[in-house]
């Protein structure tokens, strides 16, 4: 690899976690009553513009994982499965993903709360980058066990000191799911995640926990009341939410997330369900500015949520928006021959502008 791309890509992997006010994610999961599930989720980045792509990775395609110090010689890795990938910054960098056999993998931003072990030299053919680990597993596993078996068989590393550190989310065709934390210099947690919504930090327990903080919301209206004569009743609907955390702060954008998904109506397909974790996902698109100290916020970028994706694990579909066009756009697995289709990685957006339909009106 030449230096200037390497640079580049060491580079990346610095800037993706080094300012914790400017990057979040949120995901969710919805299932359809003709058994699919649908994964979805955002990635925001408030700094600069991310330059994603989508990859398409053949079977037998070869990587290999860069190390900490500019090394390029990390674990090298075959796809076994092909798949199609959401990159940021650079296409080995994959966020968010479908193989073919049906699983789904993303990356979570996770910042002071994760702790990968140090790099040993001596095992750097099983050493792998943290950024890298959606690859690899898309590539070589088909369901959450063999995510598991195969975690634990590797060193997973950060490429620089600097960077923070990032948790996962795995969903298989079965519809189960789980996260990935590792925490205190290597160890693995694995928790079996039936709720399906993810954020950021601190820890997926601590934000199970905090949800108790909010047994007293509930959908609908609140129920009018007397307070010392005085008659109290609502202003509007949605009464029954008053208190829901409305800012950015992912224990917020969490409790925000399982209440909108627990209260939204099941839908009859995939397609329709698909559509609905756009709509819910609507509520949490952070415009820029609000993360930054007045009068810094850059001005080249629409929105610090650069995309939003929702993934049919068993329809074989990858759907997403960008800050660019908020059209809805597919690429649906089953249409690609993984043995024949050659390795590209395009940009998101041809046209870095919000297409608007102008109507005539005679």
């Amino acid at each position: 690899m030449k230096q200037p791309i390497l640079l580049s890509l060491l580079l990346a992997a610095c800037t993706l976690a080094a300012a914790p006010s400017a990057s979040a994610c949120t995901g969710i999961t919805l299932k359809s009553r003709d058994g699919h599930t649908v994964v979805a989720r955002t990635i925001e980045w408030g700094g600069s513009n991310l330059n994603s792509q989508y990859v398409v990775v053949p079977r037998g395609h070869r990587q290999q994982s860069l190390l900490p110090g500019g090394q390029t010689d990390g674990m090298a890795f075959t796809a076994r499965y092909g798949y199609v990938g959401l990159a940021v910054e650079q296409e080995n960098f994959v966020a968010e993903g479908l193989n073919e056999a049906g699983l789904s993998a993303g990356l979570f931003y996770f910042p002071a709360y994760g702790r990968y072990e140090d790099y040993d030299p001596a095992r750097k053919s099983t050493t792998i980058a943290d950024l890298q680990l959606v690859a690899w597993l898309l590539g070589t596993c088909a369901d959450v066990d063999e995510v598991k078996a195969a975690v634990a068989r590797v060193h997973v590393v950060q490429i620089d000191p600097r960077a923070s550190t990032v948790h996962w989310r795995f969903t298989d065709r079965s519809g189960r799911q789980v996260v990935l934390e590792i925490m205190n210099g290597g160890e693995l947690h694995f928790y079996e995640h039936p709720l399906g919504v993810l954020t950021n930090s601190p820890d997926l327990p601590w934000h199970l926990a905090n949800l108790n903080n909010y047994v007293n919301l509930v959908p609908g209206s609140a129920p009018a009341q007397q307070l010392d004569g005085i008659a109290l009743k609502a202003f509007g609907a949605g009464s029954g939410f008053l208190g829901l955390p409305g800012d950015v702060t992912p224990p917020s954008r969490f409790v925000r997330a399982a209440f909108f998904q627990a209260t939204a109506p099941q839908q009859p397909t995939a397609q329709l369900a698909v559509l609905q974790s756009f709509q819910i996902l609507n509520s949490f698109d952070i415009p820029v500015g609000i993360e930054f100290t007045g009068g810094q916020a850059p001005a080249d970028i629409p929105s610090a949520t650069q995309w939003t994706s929702a993934t049919d694990i068993a329809g074989g579909c990858i759907y997403f928006r960008t800050m660019y066009d908020s059209r809805i756009r597919c690429i649906d697995l089953g249409g690609i021959d993984f043995a024949r289709t050659r390795y590209r990685a395009v940009p998101l957006d041809a046209v870095k502008q919000q297409p608007v339909q102008r109507i005539p009106v005679e």
